[in-house]
């Protein structure tokens, strides 16, 4: 699922920004490592960043088993005030955004370290009642509305924003019913 699910947001990421081998990215919160793989062979280089060192070390194995010269990783816990590396022309999350409790903060971090005519890609939940998760420890946001985010992109300064369906996702809710959850993906530019 979690494969699929990486795969579906790469896609939809390529469908929305014109990925290239020009350019530096950054996947926040990339976890294992699922959708940094995706991006590697069409990017120069990208960055892994997240705040569990057990993650990072599972991408650190993959990446040299695959002996990729243009990925690495970087452990950096934004809660704690770590500052962001920059200037990427791609950064990209994936799943991670809701367990952010000021995203309008994190937008406006985030678009600091976007090159001049970069993108930020952001895919996460459409709203959910809380039923995703098995457990609600960590996350602030069941789900997002895609007005009010949008409206939170706008407010840190990004321009040319967009929003479709990346995935859809069948799993056991938290109230124990089988439910069908969607993942939207919004885009938006630094420049005009």
């Amino acid at each position: 699922t979690r494969v699929r699910l990486a795969g579906d947001v790469a896609d939809a990421i390529f469908r929305h920004v014109a990925v290239n081998t020009e350019m530096d990215a950054l996947d926040l919160g990339c976890g294992t490592g699922l959708l940094t793989l995706r991006l590697a062979p069409r990017v120069r280089s990208i960055v892994g960043v997240d705040s569990s060192q057990g993650m990072l070390d599972a991408l650190a194995a993959k990446i040299a088993r695959e002996n990729l010269t243009n990925v690495r990783t970087l452990r950096l816990d934004l809660d704690k005030g770590d500052a962001l590396p920059g200037a990427h022309d791609l950064i990209i999350s994936s799943m991670m955004l809701h367990h952010i409790r000021d995203v309008g903060s994190l937008l406006v971090r985030l678009r600091e370290v976007i090159s001049p005519r970069g993108h930020l890609c952001l895919a996460d939940l459409d709203c959910d009642d809380g039923q995703f998760h098995s457990d609600n420890q960590g996350v602030f946001h069941f789900g997002f509305d895609h007005a009010g985010l949008r409206q939170a992109f706008a407010g840190a300064g990004f321009t040319n924003i967009q929003v479709a369906t990346a995935a859809e996702m069948l799993k056991l809710a938290r109230d124990g019913g089988l439910r069908r959850f969607t993942i939207f993906l919004m885009t938006g530019s630094k420049g005009a």
